[in-house]
Parts: structure tokens; C-alpha cells; sequence
């Protein structure tokens, strides 16, 4: 992955030695508006835009919208950029985990240079079985994601930390 990417999300207290841990979640600023509404945009995904009455409801909208953008991006091809190291004044929004799994395995394919067909060989299915993985609105199985991800070296790993 990108050296930002890395330096943004290093984890290094869990990561078992000589491997990185990353954290899905992208930078966003939440200011106020003219009639005091948080405002949430995301530098790293400039059409993603949102609000809230509240900043609990914002960061909530935050989410949801941070998921539509990527989702919105798989499906037209377009880039996804890694996040970027969070500024002063930012705060972490989490990719939902409905695509999560998703937006690891588009990363993982760029990184080893891999495309569709190919990852499909890879696996020893179709081409339409890596595209659907891909696809934001099938429901791919955990599991198909997780042996992909394995083929091109990588884990996916779901954590439960306590909340601040």
C-alpha cells in the first residue's frame, strides 16, 4: 500500500511482527454551517459531502455517505485513493463494513497488479465471480472476499476495541 496509507493507519501495538496492520477509515473535517449544522467533507474524496443536526447524527451521515462515494467509485471504475494522514482538526470516519471487505480487495488486486481475469484464474473460478466481489450491491460472502484476499497475500481481519 501507499506509504501514507501506512503512516496514516499504522498499528503497530497489534500487528504481529514484521507485518503492517491498517485501519480502512479516511480523514474528514466537520465544521459548522451558517445555521450551526455540522458539516462533514472528506479531502481525499472531494464529491463526498454531508450533515447532520447534531455531531453524533453527523458522523453517523459521515459514514453513510463515505460508503456510498467508494461504492459509487467501484462501480464507475473510478480510482480509489488511499487515505490520506489525517491533519489537525480531522477525525477518522470507519468505511462501513458492508464494503470494506470490498474496497480491500480492489486495493489488494492494484497492489500486486493483478486484474479480474486474472485474480480468477487465480481462484479457479469465472470472471463474473471477481467482478461480483467487487460489485457494492452483491452480497458477496465473507469468506470468498477473505480467500482472495489470501491469494494475493493479504488478511482481513475484523477488530472490537473498547470505545473512547
Amino acid at each position: 500500500m501507499s506509504p501514507a496509507w501506512f503512516l496514516a493507519n499504522r498499528n503497530p501495538g497489534r500487528a504481529e511482527e514484521g507485518k503492517q496492520m491498517v485501519q480502512i477509515s479516511y480523514p474528514a473535517t466537520f465544521r459548522p454551517d451558517e445555521d450551526a449544522r455540522p458539516v462533514v467533507r472528506f479531502p481525499d474524496l472531494r464529491e463526498a459531502a454531508t450533515d447532520g443536526k447534531d455531531m453524533a447524527e453527523a458522523f453517523e451521515e459521515a459514514m453513510d455517505c463515505l460508503g456510498s462515494s467508494l461504492a459509487h467509485r467501484l462501480v464507475n471504475k473510478e480510482e480509489i485513493p488511499y487515505p490520506s494522514k489525517p491533519k489537525r482538526g480531522q477525525r477518522m470516519v470507519p468505511v462501513p463494513l458492508w464494503i470494506a471487505p470490498k474496497i480491500a480487495l480492489y486495493w489488494a488486486m492494484k497492489e500486486a497488479g493483478v486484474n479480474k481475469v486474472e485474480l480468477a484464474r487465480k481462484l479457479g473460478v469465472r470472471e463474473t465471480v471477481v467482478r461480483r466481489m467487487l460489485h457494492p450491491d452483491h452480497a458477496t460472502k465473507a469468506e470468498k472476499i477473505q480467500i482472495a484476499l489470501e491469494t494475493l497475500g493479504k488478511r482481513f481481519l475484523v477488530v472490537v476495541e473498547d470505545a473512547a
